[in-house]
């Protein structure tokens, strides 16, 4: 058997500047969420009170994104973690996604509440700072987009993704959604006195919410059970050692240790006195390896 050399574990040094950027678009949340919480209890607005708790909870999320990232820095060499701590922004990108799923619940329970207890709302001030909010989270949905967004043609595009940091910009796209229906809801309210639509409106955020929030689960639990890799990536591992004729692949095993880094296992049989070496060697053109062990047995 034969062990790739030790190298360095540090997996997400890429992804500082995501960093930086989700720590500003923290601290945009975090004051638009005050103005927000404070301006509807001043306006008597369910719709901008809900938006900022909303915020609050998207507050939350951040901070699990930026301790994720200072963790997995701080112990990318730490021999505890076999495989350094690549799966540390899956993971937090985990969190972030369960934590979306509960703002979706929880706006539909609001979203209910009001339809059942509607509220006097003082529309005019209440729609200038819901336009204030929506306007801070299309500036944050910029500040993430062009780090979480990656254009490439691999076959496992999704998981080269820093899902950390893709969590964050669903989260500020549920902001968004968020203000835009409190938007139209006032608006409406407004001109035809139909209230009724803050409500309906939030229920329609809600469940858009929900689809984002599952989809992103399915992604990172995938790679935190080490059950995401595609099957493709696994066949080719196979056929390129298996294109050299005394060579049989009798045990693969094939996991993500980071987005866009894999280990394998791999043993095989052959009739030709191959070393492991060299059939590691086979294994060269295929790229985002990191760990590659290669048994050989004698046939």
């Amino acid at each position: 058997m034969t062990r790739c050399a030790l190298h360095d574990h540090d997996f997400l040094h890429a992804h500082e500047q995501g960093e930086r950027r989700v720590l500003m678009v923290l601290g945009l949340t975090i004051v638009t969420m005050v103005v927000e919480i404070v301006a509807g209890f001043i306006f008597h607005s369910m719709a901008l009170t809900a938006d900022g708790w909303h915020m609050g909870t998207h507050a939350a999320a951040f901070g699990i994104t930026i301790f994720a990232y200072r963790y997995a820095r701080k112990n990318a060499r730490n021999p505890r973690f076999s495989f350094g701590t690549g799966k540390v922004s899956v993971l937090g990108g985990f969190a972030s996604a369960v934590a979306l799923g509960v703002v979706a619940v929880l706006m539909a329970i609001e979203s209910i509440h009001r339809i059942l207890s509607p509220q006097e709302i003082r529309f005019n001030e209440a729609i200038v700072v819901a336009v204030i909010g929506l306007i801070v989270n299309l500036i944050s949905a910029l500040l993430l987009k062009g780090e979480h967004h990656h254009h490439g043609h691999d076959h496992d595009h999704a998981h080269h993704e820093d899902h950390n940091l893709k969590a964050a910009y669903f989260h500020v796209l549920a902001d968004a959604i968020t203000s835009i229906a409190a938007i139209v809801a006032l608006l409406f309210g407004r001109m035809f006195g139909w209230a009724v639509l803050d409500p309906v409106m939030g229920i329609v955020g809600s469940l858009v919410i929900t689809k984002w929030a599952i989809g992103l689960m399915k992604e990172t639990s995938g790679i935190l059970l080490d059950g995401s890799v595609d099957p493709a990536f696994s066949t080719q591992i196979r056929e390129a050692v298996e294109a050299e004729a005394d060579l049989a692949v009798t045990d693969l095993h094939v996991w993500a240790v980071a987005p866009g880094h894999h280990a394998v296992i791999l043993s095989v049989e052959s009739s030709n006195g191959w070393k492991p070496e060299a059939v590691k060697a086979l294994l060269g053109e295929i790229g985002h390896l990191v760990h590659v062990n290669v048994e050989v047995h004698q046939r």
